[in-house]
C-alpha cells in the first residue's frame, strides 16, 4: 500500500545523503518534498500540517552529528514523527475482563467486517489463547450469517445458532447468555452493515451496545476508500462511540492516506490491520513498526515472529544438525521453500527486510515472487528420491524429464540446481568456525568497526554476497539457512547502477 509514498520519501532522503552537512535550506527543501509526498498519498490536510510542524521544529533545532549522515538524521526525525501520527505506542485489545468479553464489530457494508470477525476470532484463539464465540446480528443479508458460520468452522471457534424470528437486539441478548453458559472467554458480535451511514443503522447499533456493554467497539474500515474511511470513522465515533479501528485491505494498492490520517483525526487507535484474504492475515497494528516499513527500514521483529510461528522446533533442530555436518540436500531445500510459503511468501517477507525497497524494480523484473516458489517446488517434486538426495545424478536427459514433469523449462531446472549448489556451499561454510564467526559479524556485533546487517536502515547486499561466496551469481543471499529466497536469475544484479 505504501509503495508510492515509500519511493517518494526514499528519493528525498537519497538527495540529502549527497550533502556534506545539513543546512536550514536543505531541511526546508526536504520537508517540502515530504509534504508533497504525504498529500499525494491522500493524507488529510490537517494531519499533514500538524506532521510538518512537528518535524520542522525537530529538524531545524537538531544538532548535526558528525558521525551521522544528514539523510539518516532526517530519517530518524521523520520516523519519530510518523510514529506519533500513527498513534505512538501499540494498544492491545482489551479482552482480559470478566468473561465473556464482548467485542462489537461495526462498519459499512463491503468493508470486510464479517471476514474480519472470523480473522479476529482466529487471532484471539491462537495468539491470546482465548475460547471465542461468534454471533451474527445481521438480519438484512442472509449470506452474512452463512459466511460467518463457515468462518467459525475454519477457525474452529463457537458460533451462535441462527434464528430468523429474532431481532438483532434479541440475538445479542441470547448470544451473551449462551457465551456465559458455555464458558467462552470472548464473544464477537458481527452487526449489519449499510451502503452509507444512516440513522436506522446508528440507532440499532446504539441499542445493541447498550444491551451488550462491550469491552471493545471496533470499526472495520476499508483502507482502499481513502479519505471516505476517515469520514466514516468520525461519524461512527460521534454517534455510537468506538474504542478502536481495524483497517482492512492494507495489502492493496491504495495510497495509504487513510492509515496515516485515521488515528490523528478520530483520536481512536488502529488496533489491527488486514493484510490478506486468509484467516491468519490479520496483524496487530504497531505504529513504530509501520513507520519503519513506510521508511523502508524493514520490520525485523515481525519477520522473526513469522519465522517462530512457521518453523517447527523439531524441524529447526534437524536442520541445524545437518548444517553442522555440512549436509544439505534437495529435500532440505524443499522444506525451506515450504517454510517460506508458510511465512507469507516472498512478497510478505521482502517487505519486512530493511533497504529492500531500493531493489524492488529489479526483483519485479527478475520475477522473484510466489509463483517462482511454486515452480521450484514443482521441479523438486518431479525428481526421484535418489535425485533429491544426490544432485550429481541429474544429467541432461533427467533434467529434460524433470522439466516436462513439472511444466517448466530445462533452464529453470538448471537455475534451481545452481541455487541449491550455492546454498549447499554456504551451509558447509556455516558449519565451520570461520563461517559462524562471519555470520555473527554480518548480523551485527554491535561494534563501530563491524556494525552488522541490522544496525542501519540499509542492507548491504554486496557484503552479504561476498560473505557467502555468491557474488558471481548475483543472487539474493539466503538468510542464515532459515529461509531461501531462491535468488535472482544469473546476470541480474540488484546492486548494479542504472
Amino acid at each position: 500500500m505504501f509503495d508510492s509514498l515509500k519511493d517518494k520519501l526514499q528519493s528525498v532522503f537519497s538527495g540529502l545523503g549527497r550533502t556534506g552537512a545539513l543546512s536550514e535550506t536543505d531541511v526546508n527543501n526536504a520537508l517540502r518534498d515530504v509534504r508533497l509526498a504525504l498529500l499525494d498519498a491522500d493524507v488529510a490536510v490537517p494531519v499533514v500540517k500538524q506532521f510538518m510542524e512537528l518535524i520542522r521544529e525537530r529538524a531545524i533545532g537538531a544538532a548535526v552529528l558528525k558521525s551521522v549522515r544528514p539523510d539518516q538524521q532526517v530519517i530518524k526525525i521523520v520516523n519519530d514523527g510518523l510514529q506519533e501520527i500513527l498513534g505512538g505506542d501499540a494498544e492491545e485489545l482489551k479482552v482480559d475482563v470478566t468473561p465473556p468479553a464482548v467485542i462489537l464489530m461495526t462498519g459499512l457494508q463491503g468493508s470486510g467486517k464479517t471476514t474480519t470477525a472470523g480473522k479476529l476470532a482466529q487471532f484471539l484463539k491462537t495468539k491470546r489463547k482465548k475460547r471465542v464465540m461468534l454471533a451474527s446480528l445481521d438480519m438484512t443479508r442472509p449470506a452474512a450469517r452463512e459466511q460467518l458460520r463457515i468462518l467459525s468452522e475454519q477457525a474452529e471457534v463457537g458460533i451462535l445458532p441462527e434464528d430468523d424470528k429474532q431481532t438483532p437486539l434479541q440475538l445479542a441478548k441470547r448470544a451473551i447468555k449462551s457465551a456465559e453458559l458455555q464458558g467462552y472467554d470472548v464473544l464477537i458480535l458481527d452487526t449489519a452493515g449499510r451502503q452509507s451511514i444512516d440513522d436506522g443503522l446508528m440507532e440499532e447499533l446504539v441499542a445493541i451496545k447498550s444491551v451488550s456493554n462491550p469491552a471493545e467497539t471496533l470499526l472495520v474500515a476499508d483502507a482502499l476508500t481513502g479519505q471516505d474511511a476517515v469520514n466514516t470513522a468520525t461519524a461512527f465515533k460521534s454517534k455510537i462511540g468506538i474504542s478502536g479501528i481495524i483497517l482492512t485491505r492494507l495489502d492493496g494498492d491504495a495510497r495509504g492516506g487513510a492509515a496515516l490520517s485515521m488515528r490523528q483525526i478520530t483520536g481512536c487507535p488502529i488496533k489491527f490491520a488486514g493484510v490478506g484474504e486468509k484467516l491468519d492475515a490479520l496483524e496487530a497494528f504497531d505504529p513504530a513498526r509501520m513507520a519503519s516499513r513506510i521508511l523502508d527500514m524493514g520490520d525485523v521483529v515481525a519477520l522473526v515472529e513469522k519465522a517462530a510461528e512457521a518453523i517447527e522446533q523439531e524441524e529447526a533442530m534437524r536442520m541445524a544438525q545437518r548444517m553442522a555436518k555440512g549436509k544439505f540436500d534437495l529435500n532440505d531445500f524443499l522444506s525451506q521453500l515450504r517454510q517460506l510459503k508458510k511465512m507469507g511468501g516472498v512478497g510478505s517477507l521482502l517487505g519486512m527486510l530493511p533497504g529492500i525497497g531500493k531493489i524492488n524494480k529489479q526483483l519485479a523484473a527478475a520475477g522473484v515472487d510466489d509463483s517462482m516458489i511454486n515452480r521450484q517446488e514443482a521441479i523438486i517434486l518431479s525428481m526421484t528420491k535418489k535425485e533429491r538426495a544426490s544432485v550429481g545424478l541429474l544429467n541432461a536427459s533427467r533434467r529434460k524429464r524433470i522439466a516436462f514433469g513439472s511444466g517448466t523449462s530445462v533452464q529453470e531446472v538448471n537455475r534451481l540446481v545452481k541455487q541449491y549448489q550455492d546454498m549447499a556451499r554456504m551451509m558447509k561454510k556455516m558449519g565451520t568456525k570461520a563461517g559462524a564467526a562471519g555470520l555473527k559479524a554480518m548480523l551485527g556485533s554491535g561494534t563501530n568497526s563491524s556494525p552488522g546487517l541490522f544496525s542501519s536502515p540499509g542492507m548491504d547486499l554486496d557484503a552479504m554476497s561476498k560473505q557467502f561466496g555468491s557474488s558471481k551469481s548475483g543472487g539474493l543471499p539466503n538468510l542464515g539457512g532459515m529461509t531461501n529466497f531462491g535468488g535472482l536469475p544469473p546476470g541480474v544484479n540488484p546492486n548494479r547502477k542504472k
